[in-house]
């Protein structure tokens, strides 16, 4: 298993682009590649998907077991595909608890840090800030530099000069480029699926990187990582058949979480609210992951064969989640940006508001408040800028602490065999057995942790 971590020492650096660049670049080489992005993004790995043509993993070195991480990256690399990975942040970026920064995955994985720094407004400078990042800590393997936003070739000189004379290998020196630039939203870039250039766009990006950069020095990188580990099962499947939600208001499943519950032995379908569709009459459960509904809600609200179809679901006894946009829908009413409430599938008593716009954001410890709908504790994130207006009688879901242990008190909502809440789960607890996830299956439904 071989690999590469695209860092840099904060975000806003350009690592974004030049991973775009980077992938497109390779694979125009025919190099056979297994993209990936570290941390709990979900909007940058479908970016990572359309550069690389192949799915794009997350690997959160805080909310991930170590066995699954290691498992995870050995599965995505079989058949010789070199591990491409984004950081988040800056290198040394962790939660509040100190634990899960880049740098602690490119450890884990043993991968090899290719370091971007945005040299806009600094010349010799550079050297300095690369020599304290890469000997911050003794267990990193730091390949070299790209040096990115570089205004002339007087400003390369003065640059480069600085890193030899330090022992840095400068491995590729990009010109600021002001059509390298995505547009961006509240809770980040916008969806790749929204961007009608994005092709064109990464085109460019991949001819930077091939013209700016020494392609087959920073692949020789990749090389001599760890020895393949053996398979580890995630969050088990919470039915037999599970149909997912996936359209641009639903567009925040990760896909470790999907290719998981295929590997327990799940039947995937999906079906898209935003085009009037309801889930699989057949499935036994119902997943609506987050995404931007408020962006959407007035056609959400008027959808009446997804209203319907969802009401079958609850009928015939599936068991139905929302995560964060999927909970708001699941939900009475979405007030939007403007004011405005549009009535929603009303599956459970809470009312959500974009009007005020109020951002939460971290991870997130949580335990069951019984074993009714999940067993056994759960890691997640919590990203949104909507609130919650009112709540009903029903049943909590989880209790929930933050990174550094301080408990939050109560979040998310039951009824019977429907739940949400606005967190994203990721993983299991270290400490919980393999059947830790989704639990009360009705009888014939699959055993969870069948690969553990």
């Amino acid at each position: 298993m071989s690999g590469l971590l695209i860092a840099a020492p904060s975000s806003g650096s350009g690592k974004t682009t030049v991973t775009l660049g980077l992938l497109r670049a390779l694979r125009q080489r025919g190099v056979a590649l297994a993209p990936g992005k570290a941390g709990p993004d979900y909007i940058d790995p479908a970016f990572h998907a359309a550069a690389s043509g192949t799915l794009c993993l997350n690997f959160d070195p805080w909310a991930m077991r170590p066995a699954l991480l290691r498992s995870n990256a050995a599965r995505h690399a079989a058949g010789g595909r070199t591990l491409v990975i984004e950081a988040m942040m800056g290198l040394h970026d962790a939660a509040m608890d100190g634990r899960g920064s880049p740098a602690d995955l490119a450890a884990l994985l043993d991968l090899t840090v290719v370091f971007v720094v945005d040299c806009g407004r600094m010349a010799q400078s550079v050297a300095a800030l690369v020599m304290g990042y890469s000997g911050f800590r003794q267990d990193l393997r730091f390949g070299g530099v790209i040096l990115n936003r570089v205004g002339s070739d007087k400003h390369a000189a003065m640059l480069t000069g600085a890193l030899d004379a330090a022992g840095v290998r400068v491995l590729g020196c990009l010109r600021t480029d002001p059509a390298l630039r995505l547009p961006e939203r509240h809770l980040g870039l916008v969806q790749a699926g929204e961007q009608a250039d994005l092709d064109a766009f990464i085109d460019h990006a991949a001819q930077r990187v091939a013209e700016g950069c020494d392609l087959q020095g920073i692949l020789a990188l990749a090389a001599g990582g760890r020895e393949a580990a053996a398979p580890v099962a995630g969050l088990a499947p919470p039915g037999q058949h599970v149909s997912v939600a996936r359209d641009l208001a639903f567009a925040f499943s990760y896909p470790h979480l999907l290719e998981d519950w295929r590997r327990q032995g799940a039947e995937l379908s999906f079906f898209s609210p935003l085009a009037d569709e309801g889930p699989d009459a057949r499935a036994d459960a119902v997943y609506l992951p987050g995404g931007y509904p408020e962006l959407h809600a007035l056609r959400l609200s008027g959808n009446g064969a997804f209203h319907a179809g969802m009401a079958a679901a609850k009928v015939r006894g599936a068991r139905i989640f929302g995560e964060c946009g999927g909970y708001m829908v699941l939900g009475e009413a979405i007030i939007d940006a403007q004011g405005v409430s549009h009535p929603m599938l009303g599956l459970l008593p809470v009312v959500t508001s974009f009007a005020q716009r109020r951002r939460h954001l971290g991870y997130r410890r949580l335990q069951p408040v019984d074993d009714s709908f999940f067993e056994g504790a759960l890691m997640a994130h919590e990203f949104h800028y909507a609130s919650i207006v009112s709540e009903g009688a029903a049943e909590r879901l989880f209790l929930a602490q933050d990174a550094s242990g301080q408990a939050l008190g109560p979040v998310g909502l039951r009824r019977d065999r429907v739940a949400g809440s606005f967190m994203h789960l990721i993983d299991r607890r270290e400490e919980e057995g393999p059947a830790a996830a989704f639990g009360g299956m009705a009888s014939g439904d699959m055993t969870p942790g069948g690969m553990a």
